[in-house]
């Protein structure tokens, strides 16, 4: 029995060493077939710009994605011809090819720009961007890097941009058109004045590359250098040019508000309980200075939101109408400081006419137009807005009482409602503005035929059916 169980333990001894040389043995051919196969795998790559093309400055995103052993280096170029740039570079270190664990890059992102006028050697015509994302390799291979391209065009010339009208006079506040031809690769072209933008528009009867631009330089802007014909492209390029040949500057006018709480007890509560994000408190002062600025802002964005609606065409063909038998309670643009108990606690610009005659005066439509809105509005209780084309449009406010809705044509002189004194109001009155593509211009200006028919009439010709 001894010898039996003797010898079946030295066979087993035997075997064990024989898969353990065996094991041994493959050891290297193991390390080979890594040193050959464990390199990098293709990786995700994509780009993507923020223009169609390379104009002044065009925004390029790369994104290299790879699991295994990561990523190495990545870059994104730019090629033209002989011509090639870095734009962005990241140099990470991958795995090793022998490590199953470990740091690694799976993704990277490169961010860069191409400021096509500042590339020494860079030509109209068309270039390349590529991502290109080196291969992690091992002793015995070392694969090629991954690439993914894009083909745009560069185009570093602006859009050609000429004045036809001339005698173009504006005052601040006030309002005015240009007549102007722009080259077929505009995809902007307007006017800037101050942070205001005016859009043109194709001029009515014209040749395609003619165009129309009502605009204003608003009320609080007396640098009449800031007033600019601009045209762009979709790349960016840009040409403006000054075009005003007079400016007439009128200072801010001022006058004061003397709040107290009986005026407070009756807006405060009022507004809130329309207004969903105006909550009243038990300092009424508190909400009303609330209500003051910030929604009062809130509906002067809304106003020029309300503007990118309007349709570009004229929609009247006579004077504007102010209400008839109307008496003129506050001037356009006047700065008013709000008292309280003999302190000053606000200071808010008023933009347009009080107008009041008796109590519940019908309101009449100053010209043709298109109901916009026809309802409660924040600060300026029940509300008419009119579009009258191109940006134009009237403002009527803090009516007792709507007789319109939204879409209605109405005709200069039809009833829109009756005064009243919602919103902000101390008593009834009406509250008008003339608007420019949301900006409150002045209103006199438009109740004037002769300004009507040499700023606007004699410019445009067929083009306006005044």
């Amino acid at each position: 029995m001894s010898q039996v169980y003797s010898s079946g333990r030295k066979t087993s001894r035997g075997a064990r060493f024989r898969r353990f040389a065996l094991l041994l043995s493959l050891v290297p051919l193991m390390g080979v077939a890594l040193m050959i196969w464990r390199v990098g795998g293709d990786p995700s790559l994509t780009l993507d710009t923020d223009r169609p093309g390379i104009g002044p400055l065009t925004k390029v995103v790369g994104v290299a994605e790879a699991g295994g052993r990561g990523l190495g280096t990545t870059r994104l170029l730019l090629r033209q011809n002989d011509l090639e740039v870095v734009l962005q570079e990241s140099v990470a270190t991958p795995r090793a090819w022998w490590a199953f664990w470990g740091p690694r890059e799976t993704r990277i992102e490169l961010n860069g720009e191409v400021k096509g006028d500042a590339i020494e050697g860079l030509s109209q015509g068309d270039a390349e961007l590529v991502l290109v994302a080196d291969r992690p390799g091992s002793p015995l291979r070392r694969p090629g890097p991954a690439s993914q391209s894009m083909t745009l065009p560069v185009r570093l010339v602006p859009p050609s941009l000429s004045v036809i009208s001339d005698l173009i006079y504006v005052a601040q506040g006030g309002s005015e058109v240009v007549v102007y031809r722009v080259g077929e690769s505009s995809t902007r072209d307007g006017v800037k004045a101050g942070e205001r933008w005016f859009p043109g528009y194709p001029l009515p009867g014209g040749a395609p590359d003619e165009r129309l631009a009502l605009f204003a330089v608003p009320y609080d802007v007396s640098d009449s250098s800031t007033v600019r014909l601009v045209a762009e492209d979709d790349l960016g390029n840009r040409v403006e040019t000054a075009f005003l040949d007079r400016f007439f500057p009128k200072p801010l006018k001022t006058s004061q508000i003397r709040l107290d709480d009986l005026f407070l007890q009756k807006v405060v509560p009022a507004i809130a309980g329309r207004t969903p994000e105006v909550t009243a408190g038990d300092d009424l002062l508190a909400t009303y200075l609330e209500i003051n600025g910030q929604l009062r802002k809130k509906n002067d964005v809304e106003l020029e939101q309300l503007a990118q609606q309007s349709q570009p065409r004229f929609l009247w063909r006579d004077v504007f109408m102010q209400q008839p038998n109307s008496q003129l309670m506050d001037q356009f643009a006047a700065r008013r400081t709000y008292t309280y108990q003999g302190r000053t606690v606000d200071t808010q610009d008023h933009l347009g006419f009080d107008l009041a005659s008796v109590r519940r005066a019908p309101v009449l439509a100053s010209n043709d137009g298109k109901v916009v809105m026809a309802r409660y509005f924040g600060i300026y209780g029940n509300t008419v807005v009119l579009d009258h084309g191109y940006g134009l449009m009237t403002l009527y406010a803090h009516l007792s009482s709507i007789d319109v809705e939204d879409g209605q044509s109405v005709s200069r002189g039809e009833t829109l409602g009756r005064s009243g004194e919602t919103g902000l109001a101390g008593g009834d009155h009406l509250h008008f503005s003339v608007l420019l593509h949301g900006l409150p211009v002045n209103p006199i200006e438009w109740f004037d035929r002769k300004w009507i028919t040499d700023r606007l009439a004699l410019k445009l010709g067929d083009a306006m059916p005044f």
